[in-house]
């Protein structure tokens, strides 16, 4: 029997693919996914996500060794080590910590599917590698997969449909059965992928980045396949799938 791939819009939907006892991949390609792909290529420890501002700072609190990371309006917070940039995780500075991170959507969507038991961290960075791990997760204990993408304050984000297309792409048709909006997004992704920064520059978020300053966090978000990891949340961290 074909593996279904189903994907929801928005973090808010998460508990749709929760309840479905679905594999899920989280996706937030601006930036919170592809800064947990770079920051764990990059030698960190685990990223513990938080919904709110409130809750890590009292976790960082309790582990004032720890890192804090992340934004709100795409900026870094007050007292934040790092703000939400991929670019921002060097090895040099973030190998072997222990990294806090809140983001306006994508670590509520990661939270969100907590009680899931099969939870992956997907971007263009490491689609390959999270669709071949997804693959093996999904044959081997017989369930079906869903993305959650983050979206953006709640609505569609073109940059996360675009993303889950990367990945599906990888899939093979025979052994995976597309949901007609899971087929929509790997044609989107077919269709972008050749000039996929310049597609995902044109999307509302990704034009607020730019102005922002964030031009260069757009483009390295942008790039397929740049790392080989797969992060799992599990047990409230997400860590390296071992």
């Amino acid at each position: 029997m074909a593996v279904r791939v189903d994907v929801e819009f928005t973090a808010k939907e998460a508990l749709k693919a929760v309840n479905r006892e679905d594999l899920i991949i989280v996706i937030d390609v601006l930036r919170c996914s592809s800064s947990i792909v770079s920051a764990l290529a990059n030698g960190v420890k685990a990223v513990i996500p938080m919904e709110t501002l409130e809750e890590a700072y009292k976790l960082r609190e309790q582990h004032p060794d720890y890192f804090l990371a992340g934004e709100r309006g795409g900026r870094k917070p007050k007292g934040f080590n790092l703000g939400n940039s991929p670019l921002e995780f060097v090895r040099d500075i973030v190998e072997a910590k222990t990294v806090i991170m809140t983001t306006t959507s994508g670590t509520a969507a990661l939270v969100r599917c907590r009680r899931a038991e099969h939870v992956l961290v997907g971007a263009f960075l490491n689609a390959e590698a999270v669709a071949e791990k997804a693959m093996e997760i999904a044959q081997r204990n017989k369930v079906n997969v869903s993305f959650v993408l983050a979206g953006e304050k709640g609505l569609f984000s073109l940059e996360d449909f675009l993303c889950a297309g990367a990945v599906a792409s990888k899939f093979p048709v025979g052994r995976f059965n597309f949901s007609d909006k899971v087929l929509a997004a790997v044609l989107g992704f077919e269709h972008a992928r050749g000039a996929l920064s310049e597609y995902v520059r044109r999307s509302r978020h990704a034009g607020h980045l730019v102005e922002l300053g964030f031009k260069k966090d757009v483009e390295f978000s942008c790039m397929q396949d740049h790392f080989g990891v797969v992060p799992v949340y599990r047990d409230g961290r997400v860590a390296l799938m071992q």
